[in-house]
């Protein structure tokens, strides 16, 4: 066990539990008459929604039918607010057309004394219909004409980043093996991934031609947890290099960086892309400037003129390239937030996604890009190496919060559920927020983290399942690496 855990007791008694993240604007009783939408307001969404009631006003949740289990997925601080929604509608089932759906928006809102004036996605398959129905109504959005209803499609993106003369990645789309397998043979090893996902969900390197077909058609004929069953498969060259994710708010075309950070991601488990961490890049490297520039020109080429986007980037020898656009706020259940919130003296993505619907002037005084860092830090994802059919314990947690640096946790796992390994965004054992002023107690912190993942600390199971060995590859150990701020 780590030694800056003696104090465990008086440490944890300072620390708050992963529920601190508020909004710093106060209630304004003149927002009560106004009512924003929040289109699947899971994962980060929630936050959305949790950060318009907080400062007054109602707030309506749109759950489509393409959401699915993701509907679950909301931070434990946020579910706490029992009267957060003023009304919740489900589309297609209670309204089958957008028509009908701004109908019952309406509805809803004069039930609740409010006028509708504000339509946001929460999560990324909230975009299309956020988009839409804002258009339909002349609301602050984005344009959908001329090919842009569906900004999601990674394909359009690659295509309208590369009209716009930004490196791209070479691709090919269809929905038959044959269309694509000449591509494959050329272009091994090659990702095979869905046009529209999130989290690295059906995400695969291919690395001979028959394990491309063989995904390839698990795409085509199986149900992923975003997107539709049946959709075309996207067929992409290889992007070698560092990933990094560059956060942006913009409005009335003027884009802003809210963060950037670049990914831990490793093979785990079987899994490819199995996310260990974010670390912060404070935007003086000169790496972020780069990043920075690149990234408002693939927003511009996509003609995004409102809203909040989750840019992932992959820096390779030629220069960054796009790995793809979300429209919407940084994922991870928003358990960065309280990182960023120290860093920045108090800028968020989530506090800035509002701020560009009702607040222009607090828009405004958002810097273009985040100052001079005032706290050091790292987010760690949890990766459980084991799979059971029950937990009956989260000692993990316990030791973790007790850290000198421990700032945050979103605990996913939880007592009587069952544990499965991690392959994937969707299987993330919890989200670990670290902060302090000394790197050496980070570091010490991180590495205890890792290794009560390799021992199987973090949870007591029972039973264990039949394999409880940790599957580490080749080019990890505990001693993960972390960047000074």
């Amino acid at each position: 066990m780590n030694a800056n855990t003696m104090n465990a007791n008086e440490n944890a008694a300072v620390r708050a539990p992963f529920h601190a993240y508020k909004t710093s604007s106060p209630h304004k009783p003149e927002n009560e008459s106004v009512a924003i939408v929040v289109v699947d307001p899971y994962s980060t969404g929630a936050h959305v929604s949790a950060e318009a009631y907080y400062r007054g006003f109602k707030v309506i949740a749109v759950w489509s039918d393409e959401c699915g289990e993701l509907e679950s997925h909301i931070p434990h601080e946020v579910a706490a607010i029992k009267d957060l929604y003023a009304a919740e509608i489900r589309y297609p089932d209670e309204a089958p057309t957008l028509e009908a759906l701004a109908a019952k928006i309406e509805a809803a809102a004069a039930k609740a004394n409010a006028t509708w004036e504000h339509i946001i996605a929460g999560g990324e398959s909230g975009v299309k219909i956020a988009e839409n129905l804002g258009c339909m109504r002349g609301m602050r959005g984005n344009p959908t004409a001329g090919g842009f209803e569906n900004r999601r499609d990674k394909k359009f993106q690659q295509e309208k980043v590369a009209e716009a003369g930004l490196r791209s990645v070479r691709q090919l789309q269809a929905d038959t093996w044959p269309e694509v397998k000449d591509f494959c043979e050329a272009e091994l090893p090659l990702i095979i991934k869905p046009v529209e996902s999130c989290g690295s969900d059906g995400v695969k390197l291919c690395k001979t031609i028959e394990e491309a077909e063989e995904h390839f058609n698990l795409l085509m004929t199986g149900q992923r947890k975003l997107g539709a069953q049946g959709a075309a498969v996207l067929c992409q060259e290889f992007l070698q290099g560092k990933e990094y994710v560059v956060d942006f708010v913009t409005r009335d075309g003027e884009h802003k960086c809210t963060f950037v950070w670049v990914y831990d991601k490793r093979e785990a488990n079987g899994g490819q892309f199995v996310y260990f961490g974010m670390i912060p890049v404070p935007t003086d490297d000169p790496v972020a400037g780069v990043l920075i520039e690149y990234t408002k020109g693939c927003i511009e080429a996509l003609k995004i003129r409102n809203g909040a986007t989750h840019n992932e980037i992959m820096m390779t020898k030629d220069g960054p390239c796009l790995v793809e656009v979300n429209c919407r706020a940084h994922g991870h259940g928003g358990a960065w937030l309280p990182l960023t919130d120290k860093c920045t003296g108090g800028i968020t993505q989530v506090r800035s996604n509002l701020d560009i619907f009702i607040d222009g002037p607090a828009f405004d005084a958002i810097p273009m890009v985040p100052p001079p860092f005032k706290a050091s830090g790292t987010i760690v994802m949890l990766v459980s190496y084991v799979e059971a059919t029950k937990v009956t314990a989260t000692p993990g947690y316990d030791a973790i919060k007790a850290m000198l640096s421990f700032e945050a946790v979103s605990e996913s796992v939880v007592v009587g559920a069952p544990l499965a390994k991690t392959v994937d965004l969707f299987d993330c054992a919890g989200l670990v927020v670290l902060v302090h002023d000394s790197e050496q107690v980070l570091e010490a912190d991180l590495a205890a983290i890792r290794a009560m993942e390799i021992n199987n600390e973090l949870f007591e199971v029972a039973p264990l399942a039949p394999s409880t060995k940790a599957r580490v590859s080749e080019d990890e150990d505990a001693s993960v690496q972390l960047v000074s701020l």
